[in-house]
């Protein structure tokens, strides 16, 4: 029995504003909507997508990263939903202010059980318990503003 392995992964690359660069990997098991709003808001929780800027239409994301529109529009939605974009139609998405809103018992819960499934996963590709530490440590310092 011989297995299919895939002749090439594709990983898009796409500068949204200045020299920040929003990567997304069409091969990914995680949907490509979802890519681009991790990828934002690691950019707007890091700061450096501040107030006031301007974002790429919907329609030139999309022909940028090489998907749908719709995938785009609905990656812009969630984030407007979480207070971080102002979409009007016909114009750019713009980013605002939005005051950190104080976490919930249920925010709490979740991300403790999706932080619990990623260092499972982890854990069994070999990691190790340290690694995932210093990298946790690194990754909340790193977006800490």
């Amino acid at each position: 029995m011989t297995s299919c392995l895939p002749l090439y992964t594709v990983y898009v690359q796409y500068t949204v504003a200045g020299d920040l660069t929003l990567r997304i990997d069409l091969d990914s098991a995680v949907p490509a909507y979802r890519q681009i709003v991790d990828g934002l808001r690691i950019l707007l929780v890091g700061g450096k997508l501040e107030p006031g800027a301007e974002l790429p239409s919907v329609r030139r994301m999309a022909l940028d990263l090489g998907v749908h529109f719709n995938t785009v529009a609905e990656a812009y939605r969630l984030l407007a939903e979480e207070g971080w974009l102002d979409l009007r139609h016909g114009r750019s998405a713009r980013v605002v202010y939005r005051d950190a809103p104080d976490p919930t018992s249920d925010t709490l819960r979740e991300f403790g059980y999706r932080l619990r499934a990623l260092t499972a996963e982890m854990l069994a590709k070999g990691a190790f318990a340290e690694d995932l530490r210093s990298a946790m440590r690194t990754a909340a310092e790193e977006l800490e503003s």
